[in-house]
């Protein structure tokens, strides 16, 4: 009695194990992985110590409400005779937020002045919540959105062409030693190409996962959680458009690595693949507060995966924007699977030079 051929799932199961078990094994995967992860981990111990040891809020105070107000002595106070002066050292940058008099609206007695936003610290120091005036619209921490698009940037970067060039070498590595050939004996081509996507995508998103949930638990261990809360949906949204827009990019990775049989071949065919990673990591880091370029790159495929994600964390994003970012992605991810696979399947047992494209998408 003959064994029934595995079917399609089974197959590509095989194959994405085979992926996942041959890179976890893998001693320079791990230490990559370790010191990954230690630098993000440290990143965020070096912010809370930074902060922590960050001078005291400078302060004006009235001299008319001193009196009235609880101890002060966290802050680096200076006495002002009238509110003129206090929005003056506030526009100047001498202080950070001031407390003046102003019986006529505060119940309290009292309003605390901002430049930009409401100061935090100076509100909750004073008990009861008192009048709070802004001189200038809100806007968010510039170093702050900085380091944001950075973290957002590098980790795509880092990733997609990590895992990215381990899908090219494997594909050229097998089919240079003709393993491809006994493989393609047992599976069908298409099930070969889903099984590389599948393991090596479950390993990028399971990275791009650890880094997120340590990244949440070093900044509530650090008693950083008001910048968690600020970070959190833009991180859960990031992890969601690079799982999908992992797909996208393994796929070309895979088929364009198929059109040649050298390793030495891999940088000149898989160099496009790259640049469509690079670009992203670029426009995000130079443009991270610009609304334009950052609203035009939510919607393209290669860089929607860093554009959206920053655009929620600027608090520029409507609620529906993200949910139709994806539905882009993903048509893009289905017709680009579709492309990969049909290079992939005509290239794949062609040896000797390189393939050309033309030939690859040939029916």
């Amino acid at each position: 009695m003959s064994t029934p051929a595995p079917t399609f799932l089974q197959s590509t199961l095989l194959v994405s194990n085979r992926e996942i078990t041959v890179r976890l094994r893998s001693k320079a995967f791990r230490i990559s992985t370790g010191i990954l992860l230690l630098g993000v981990l440290a990143s965020i111990v070096i912010g809370s110590i930074v902060s922590a040891n960050a001078e005291p809020t400078k302060v004006a105070v009235q001299r008319s409400v001193i009196n009235a107000l609880p101890d002060l002595r966290q802050f680096a106070v200076t006495d002002v005779n009238t509110r003129v002066e206090a929005e003056r050292l506030v526009r100047s940058g001498a202080v950070e937020a001031a407390i003046v008099s102003n019986s006529t609206v505060s119940k309290l007695g009292i309003t605390v002045i901002g430049l930009h936003s409401s100061p935090a610290a100076v509100v909750a120091a004073v008990s009861v919540a008192p009048d709070v005036t802004l001189l200038d619209a809100p806007k968010q921490n510039p170093l702050l959105i900085y380091l944001v698009s950075l973290g957002f940037g590098l980790v795509f970067f880092l990733s997609a062409v990590t895992f990215g060039s381990t899908i090219a070498q494997s594909v050229v590595e097998e089919k240079a030693t003709r393993v491809v050939e006994i493989l393609m004996s047992a599976i069908p081509v298409r099930t070969l190409l889903a099984g590389k996507v599948l393991g090596n995508s479950i390993l990028a998103f399971g990275q791009i996962a650890l880094i997120a949930t340590l990244s949440g638990v070093g900044l509530l261990v650090t008693g950083q959680s008001t910048l968690l809360g600020t970070l959190g949906p833009s991180i859960i949204w990031f992890v969601v458009f690079f799982a999908l827009g992992f797909v996208l990019l393994a796929s070309l990775f895979a088929a364009a690595a198929s059109l040649v049989s050298r390793q030495e071949d891999i940088a000149s065919v898989t160099s496009p693949v790259t640049m469509l990673v690079m670009v992203p990591y670029l426009l995000v880091i130079l443009f991270n507060d610009n609304p334009i370029v950052l609203g035009i790159m939510s919607y393209v495929p290669f860089s929607a995966p860093v554009g959206m994600p920053m655009r929620i964390f600027l608090g520029t994003a409507q609620w529906w924007e993200p949910v139709l970012s994806l539905a882009v992605l993903l048509v893009s991810t289905a017709f680009v699977i579709m492309i990969g696979a049909r290079i992939y399947e005509n290239s794949l047992l062609r040896m000797g030079g390189r393939v050309k494209l033309r030939d690859a998408l040939a029916r």
